[in-house]
């Protein structure tokens, strides 16, 4: 049996980018991870309102390379942290903040991004424990947003997600983003649909160098 890729904070401080798969069909989640994982991403997200969702969880670790971690997301219930930390989810994202599941994260030791907009928001998560606070929907305020937000609460690592693109995310690095969450922009209905996973394979490592060349 594959051990179970543990979080590694290091691996993720050195590309931040969390793939998010949501409502893809169980036989696509091989090529799905291989796609992404060769295109340089390191820990990719299946949201638990998901078809099969804990399946698809224990299938990407099966076939995930050794240093990509497989987390869920879309988690809103104690319930859905348990059935995904079951399944082997190495990390655990929230579309809001709900506090019973960041509490029980930190004393699991799981790592946790929950969902947050206001500044109030974010800094609740922030207090009850939160590995990084997920700012979403990151796009429907911009980026000059996030500068705002940061400028009194800088000490609190952000996840933007929400309408992240290869084209926008220097900005967002820019006004503070520590990382991202990227789902749509990432897959294409239509690429999946075909089966093109060269292309995926292709935008991933888009959105990897366009996050690194923000960073020289």
């Amino acid at each position: 049996m594959k051990t179970i890729a543990a979080f590694d904070h290091g691996t993720f401080r050195s590309m931040p980018l969390i793939a998010i798969l949501r409502n893809q069909h169980l036989e696509q989640i091989a090529p799905l991870v291989s796609s992404i994982s060769d295109g340089g991403f390191h820990a990719l997200e299946i949201t638990m309102n998901s078809p099969r969702a804990v399946d698809q969880i224990r299938a990407a670790i099966s076939c995930a390379p050794e240093k990509t971690m497989i987390g869920a997301g879309t988690v809103t219930t104690l319930e859905e942290l348990e059935d995904a930390h079951q399944a082997g989810a190495a990390f655990i994202v929230t579309p809001v903040v709900v506090p019973e599941i960041i509490t029980e994260c930190v004393r699991r030791g799981l790592p946790i991004f929950p969902g947050a907009f206001t500044p109030s928001e974010i800094h609740t998560a922030h207090r009850l424990g939160a590995t990084m606070v997920k700012l979403f929907p990151a796009h429907r305020l911009g980026s000059g947003y996030l500068r705002d937000i940061k400028a009194p609460l800088s000490s609190i690592p952000i996840l933007a997600t929400g309408g992240i693109t290869p084209e926008n995310i220097g900005d967002y690095t820019q006004a503070g983003a520590e990382g991202f969450g990227i789902g749509s922009p990432l897959f294409s209905k239509e690429h999946i649909a075909a089966q093109d996973w060269n292309w995926l394979r292709n935008r991933a490592a888009q959105f990897c160098s366009a996050w690194s060349s923000t960073r020289n």
